[in-house]
Protein backbone atom coordinates (compact mmCIF):
# COMPACT_ATOMS: atom_id res chain seq x y z
CA UNK A 1 0.00 0.00 0.00
CA UNK A 2 1.40 3.35 -1.06
CA UNK A 3 1.39 6.04 1.62
CA UNK A 4 0.15 9.45 0.54
CA UNK A 5 2.13 12.53 1.54
CA UNK A 6 0.81 15.91 2.59
CA UNK A 7 0.17 18.21 -0.34
CA UNK A 8 2.38 21.15 -1.21
CA UNK A 9 1.64 24.21 0.89
CA UNK A 10 -0.24 22.29 3.59
CA UNK A 11 0.36 23.28 7.20
CA UNK A 12 1.39 19.75 8.15
CA UNK A 13 4.07 19.58 5.46
CA UNK A 14 5.40 23.07 6.16
CA UNK A 15 5.66 22.40 9.89
CA UNK A 16 7.42 19.10 9.28
CA UNK A 17 9.99 20.84 7.09
CA UNK A 18 10.57 23.60 9.65
CA UNK A 19 10.87 21.05 12.46
CA UNK A 20 14.17 19.77 11.07
CA UNK A 21 15.74 22.99 12.36
CA UNK A 22 14.54 21.99 15.83
CA UNK A 23 16.23 18.62 15.34
CA UNK A 24 19.62 19.59 13.92
CA UNK A 25 20.34 23.05 15.35
CA UNK A 26 21.52 21.46 18.59
CA UNK A 27 24.69 20.57 16.69
CA UNK A 28 25.54 24.17 15.84
CA UNK A 29 25.03 25.36 19.43
CA UNK A 30 26.26 22.47 21.59
CA UNK A 31 28.97 20.99 19.36
CA UNK A 32 30.18 23.86 17.19
CA UNK A 33 29.84 26.75 19.63
CA UNK A 34 29.49 25.96 23.33
CA UNK A 35 30.39 22.61 24.86
CA UNK A 36 32.78 20.85 22.49
CA UNK A 37 35.33 23.73 22.28
CA UNK A 38 35.62 23.74 26.09
CA UNK A 39 35.86 19.95 26.15
CA UNK A 40 38.54 19.98 23.46
CA UNK A 41 40.66 22.46 25.39
CA UNK A 42 40.13 20.60 28.67
CA UNK A 43 41.57 17.41 27.17
CA UNK A 44 44.82 19.16 26.30
CA UNK A 45 45.06 21.03 29.60
CA UNK A 46 44.51 17.96 31.77
CA UNK A 47 47.05 16.03 29.69
CA UNK A 48 49.58 18.85 30.10
CA UNK A 49 50.41 19.01 26.40
CA UNK A 50 49.92 21.61 23.70
CA UNK A 51 50.76 19.58 20.61
CA UNK A 52 49.87 16.15 19.29
CA UNK A 53 51.64 13.94 16.79
CA UNK A 54 49.52 13.45 13.70
CA UNK A 55 50.37 12.34 10.16
CA UNK A 56 54.07 12.26 10.94
CA UNK A 57 54.30 15.74 12.46
CA UNK A 58 53.30 17.77 15.48
CA UNK A 59 50.58 20.38 15.57
CA UNK A 60 49.08 22.58 18.27
CA UNK A 61 45.48 22.08 19.34
CA UNK A 62 44.00 25.29 17.85
CA UNK A 63 45.49 24.88 14.33
CA UNK A 64 44.56 21.19 14.40
CA UNK A 65 40.85 21.80 14.88
CA UNK A 66 40.95 24.78 12.49
CA UNK A 67 42.50 22.72 9.70
CA UNK A 68 40.06 19.88 10.30
CA UNK A 69 37.15 22.33 10.04
CA UNK A 70 38.55 23.87 6.85
CA UNK A 71 39.07 20.50 5.20
CA UNK A 72 35.54 19.47 6.13
CA UNK A 73 34.06 22.55 4.49
CA UNK A 74 36.19 22.02 1.39
CA UNK A 75 34.89 18.46 1.24
CA UNK A 76 31.32 19.74 1.59
CA UNK A 77 31.84 22.25 -1.22
CA UNK A 78 33.09 19.50 -3.52
CA UNK A 79 30.52 16.79 -2.82
CA UNK A 80 27.39 18.93 -2.58
CA UNK A 81 27.07 19.55 -6.35
CA UNK A 82 27.57 15.82 -6.98
CA UNK A 83 24.87 14.95 -4.47
CA UNK A 84 22.58 17.65 -5.83
CA UNK A 85 22.83 16.23 -9.33
CA UNK A 86 22.17 12.66 -8.21
CA UNK A 87 19.35 13.46 -5.77
CA UNK A 88 17.50 15.89 -8.04
CA UNK A 89 17.61 13.77 -11.16
CA UNK A 90 16.94 10.43 -9.46
CA UNK A 91 14.18 11.71 -7.19
CA UNK A 92 15.59 10.26 -3.95
CA UNK A 93 16.43 13.46 -2.12
CA UNK A 94 15.07 12.21 1.20
CA UNK A 95 17.35 9.16 1.20
CA UNK A 96 20.40 11.41 0.96
CA UNK A 97 19.06 13.70 3.66
CA UNK A 98 18.51 10.74 5.98
CA UNK A 99 21.99 9.40 5.33
CA UNK A 100 23.73 12.65 6.21
CA UNK A 101 21.42 13.29 9.15
CA UNK A 102 22.30 9.92 10.67
CA UNK A 103 25.96 10.34 9.74
CA UNK A 104 26.09 13.64 11.60
CA UNK A 105 24.11 12.44 14.61
CA UNK A 106 26.08 9.22 15.06
CA UNK A 107 29.33 11.14 14.67
CA UNK A 108 28.24 13.49 17.45
CA UNK A 109 27.58 10.48 19.63
CA UNK A 110 31.01 9.17 18.66
CA UNK A 111 32.58 12.27 20.21
CA UNK A 112 31.82 10.63 23.57
CA UNK A 113 34.96 8.55 22.97
CA UNK A 114 37.12 11.49 21.84
CA UNK A 115 40.59 11.20 23.40
CA UNK A 116 44.12 12.27 22.59
CA UNK A 117 45.15 8.60 22.55
CA UNK A 118 42.68 8.00 19.71
CA UNK A 119 42.97 11.38 18.03
CA UNK A 120 42.18 10.08 14.54
CA UNK A 121 38.88 8.59 15.68
CA UNK A 122 37.97 11.78 17.51
CA UNK A 123 38.81 14.07 14.60
CA UNK A 124 36.97 11.71 12.25
CA UNK A 125 33.82 12.01 14.35
CA UNK A 126 34.20 15.79 14.45
CA UNK A 127 34.76 15.88 10.66
CA UNK A 128 31.76 13.74 9.76
CA UNK A 129 29.55 15.45 12.32
CA UNK A 130 30.21 18.74 10.57
CA UNK A 131 29.69 17.19 7.13
CA UNK A 132 26.46 15.51 8.19
CA UNK A 133 25.06 18.71 9.64
CA UNK A 134 25.78 21.00 6.70
CA UNK A 135 24.91 18.59 3.88
CA UNK A 136 21.62 17.49 5.45
CA UNK A 137 20.87 21.15 6.16
CA UNK A 138 21.50 22.04 2.51
CA UNK A 139 19.27 19.21 1.29
CA UNK A 140 16.51 20.27 3.66
CA UNK A 141 16.74 23.83 2.32
CA UNK A 142 16.51 22.52 -1.24
CA UNK A 143 13.08 21.09 -0.34
CA UNK A 144 11.63 24.57 0.18
CA UNK A 145 10.42 25.14 -3.42
CA UNK A 146 8.93 21.63 -3.40
CA UNK A 147 6.89 22.00 -0.22
CA UNK A 148 5.97 25.70 -0.13
CA UNK A 149 4.55 28.21 -2.60
CA UNK A 150 6.56 31.42 -3.16
CA UNK A 151 4.35 33.49 -0.86
CA UNK A 152 4.84 30.93 1.95
CA UNK A 153 8.59 30.49 1.74
CA UNK A 154 9.77 33.50 3.74
CA UNK A 155 7.37 32.82 6.59
CA UNK A 156 8.10 29.12 6.94
CA UNK A 157 11.84 29.71 6.61
CA UNK A 158 11.71 32.21 9.49
CA UNK A 159 9.66 29.71 11.51
CA UNK A 160 12.31 27.08 10.95
CA UNK A 161 15.05 29.38 12.20
CA UNK A 162 13.06 30.29 15.30
CA UNK A 163 12.33 26.64 16.08
CA UNK A 164 16.02 25.88 15.69
CA UNK A 165 16.98 28.57 18.18
CA UNK A 166 14.41 27.43 20.74
CA UNK A 167 15.24 23.74 20.45
CA UNK A 168 19.00 24.20 20.60
CA UNK A 169 18.80 26.55 23.59
CA UNK A 170 16.65 24.07 25.52
CA UNK A 171 19.14 21.25 25.06
CA UNK A 172 22.09 23.56 25.74
CA UNK A 173 20.54 24.66 29.05
CA UNK A 174 20.10 21.03 30.05
CA UNK A 175 23.68 20.21 29.09
CA UNK A 176 25.09 23.25 30.89
CA UNK A 177 23.19 22.27 34.03
CA UNK A 178 24.67 18.79 33.72
CA UNK A 179 28.21 20.14 33.24
CA UNK A 180 28.02 22.75 36.01
CA UNK A 181 26.42 20.44 38.57
CA UNK A 182 27.19 16.86 37.54
CA UNK A 183 26.53 15.43 41.00
CA UNK A 184 22.84 16.32 40.69
CA UNK A 185 22.67 14.06 37.63
CA UNK A 186 24.55 11.21 39.26
CA UNK A 187 27.71 11.85 37.22
CA UNK A 188 30.94 11.06 39.05
CA UNK A 189 34.62 11.26 38.19
CA UNK A 190 36.03 8.04 36.76
CA UNK A 191 39.13 6.84 34.98
CA UNK A 192 41.11 9.90 36.03
CA UNK A 193 38.57 12.20 34.39
CA UNK A 194 36.67 14.84 36.35
CA UNK A 195 32.89 14.70 36.49
CA UNK A 196 32.47 17.92 34.47
CA UNK A 197 34.33 16.47 31.49
CA UNK A 198 32.32 13.27 31.81
CA UNK A 199 29.16 15.38 31.64
CA UNK A 200 30.45 17.04 28.47
CA UNK A 201 30.86 13.63 26.89
CA UNK A 202 27.28 12.78 27.81
CA UNK A 203 26.13 16.02 26.21
CA UNK A 204 27.51 14.79 22.88
CA UNK A 205 25.36 11.68 23.21
CA UNK A 206 22.34 13.86 23.93
CA UNK A 207 22.92 15.85 20.73
CA UNK A 208 22.94 12.72 18.57
CA UNK A 209 19.86 11.26 20.25
CA UNK A 210 17.96 14.55 19.99
CA UNK A 211 18.91 14.96 16.33
CA UNK A 212 17.83 11.45 15.32
CA UNK A 213 14.68 11.44 17.45
CA UNK A 214 13.16 14.72 16.30
CA UNK A 215 14.16 14.35 12.65
CA UNK A 216 11.74 11.42 12.34
CA UNK A 217 8.77 13.79 12.20
CA UNK A 218 10.36 15.58 9.25
CA UNK A 219 11.23 12.36 7.45
CA UNK A 220 7.74 10.96 7.93
CA UNK A 221 6.07 13.83 6.10
CA UNK A 222 8.63 14.97 3.52
CA UNK A 223 8.23 13.42 0.04
CA UNK A 224 11.03 11.40 -1.54
CA UNK A 225 11.76 14.21 -3.97
CA UNK A 226 10.69 15.10 -7.47
CA UNK A 227 12.56 13.62 -10.40
CA UNK A 228 14.11 16.20 -12.67
CA UNK A 229 13.96 15.90 -16.41
CA UNK A 230 17.34 15.53 -18.00
CA UNK A 231 20.11 13.21 -19.12
CA UNK A 232 20.55 10.28 -16.72
CA UNK A 233 23.82 8.92 -18.13
CA UNK A 234 25.84 11.76 -16.60
CA UNK A 235 23.74 12.30 -13.51
CA UNK A 236 26.76 12.79 -11.24
CA UNK A 237 27.93 15.81 -13.23
CA UNK A 238 24.51 17.41 -13.62
CA UNK A 239 24.98 19.46 -10.46
CA UNK A 240 28.18 21.00 -11.80
CA UNK A 241 26.53 21.65 -15.14
CA UNK A 242 23.79 23.59 -13.42
CA UNK A 243 26.39 25.60 -11.51
CA UNK A 244 28.07 26.38 -14.81
CA UNK A 245 24.75 27.59 -16.19
CA UNK A 246 24.20 29.79 -13.15
CA UNK A 247 27.68 31.28 -13.53
CA UNK A 248 26.94 32.06 -17.17
CA UNK A 249 23.77 33.91 -16.15
CA UNK A 250 25.66 35.83 -13.47
CA UNK A 251 28.02 37.21 -16.07
CA UNK A 252 25.02 38.95 -17.61
CA UNK A 253 23.77 40.40 -14.32
CA UNK A 254 26.42 42.68 -12.84
CA UNK A 255 24.34 43.71 -9.84
CA UNK A 256 23.65 40.14 -8.75
CA UNK A 257 27.26 39.19 -9.33
CA UNK A 258 28.46 42.01 -7.08
CA UNK A 259 25.93 41.08 -4.43
CA UNK A 260 27.02 37.44 -4.35
CA UNK A 261 30.67 38.45 -4.21
CA UNK A 262 30.01 40.75 -1.26
CA UNK A 263 27.89 38.14 0.48
CA UNK A 264 30.62 35.54 0.01
CA UNK A 265 33.19 37.75 1.74
CA UNK A 266 30.73 38.66 4.51
CA UNK A 267 29.57 35.08 5.04
CA UNK A 268 33.11 33.69 5.13
CA UNK A 269 34.08 36.21 7.80
CA UNK A 270 31.01 35.54 9.95
CA UNK A 271 31.29 31.75 9.65
CA UNK A 272 34.98 31.89 10.55
CA UNK A 273 34.20 33.85 13.70
CA UNK A 274 31.32 31.54 14.63
CA UNK A 275 33.37 28.38 14.17
CA UNK A 276 36.79 29.45 15.43
CA UNK A 277 36.10 32.13 18.06
CA UNK A 278 35.12 29.59 20.72
CA UNK A 279 38.46 27.77 20.38
CA UNK A 280 40.36 31.06 20.46
CA UNK A 281 38.46 32.20 23.54
CA UNK A 282 38.91 28.89 25.31
CA UNK A 283 42.67 29.09 24.80
CA UNK A 284 43.24 32.80 25.46
CA UNK A 285 40.80 33.55 28.29
CA UNK A 286 41.76 32.55 31.81
CA UNK A 287 38.73 30.51 32.90
CA UNK A 288 40.22 29.50 36.24
CA UNK A 289 40.71 26.03 37.63
CA UNK A 290 36.99 25.33 38.06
Amino acid sequence: MTRSYAIKGSKKLLNAWAFYDWANSVYSLVIASAVFPLFYGALFRTSGIEKVAIFGGEIARAPLISYTTSIAFLFIAIITPFLSGIADYMGNKKAFMKFFCYLGALSCMGLYWFSLEHIYLGLGCYFFGLVGFWVSFAINNSYLPDIAFPDQQDGISAKGYSMGYVGSVLLLLFNLAMVMNPASFGIEASGGEVAEVKAMRLSFLSVGIWWILFSQYTFFHLPRGNKRKGERSHVILNGFRELKGVWYQLNHDTRLKRYLGAFFVYSMAVQTVLLIAAYFGEEEINWGSD
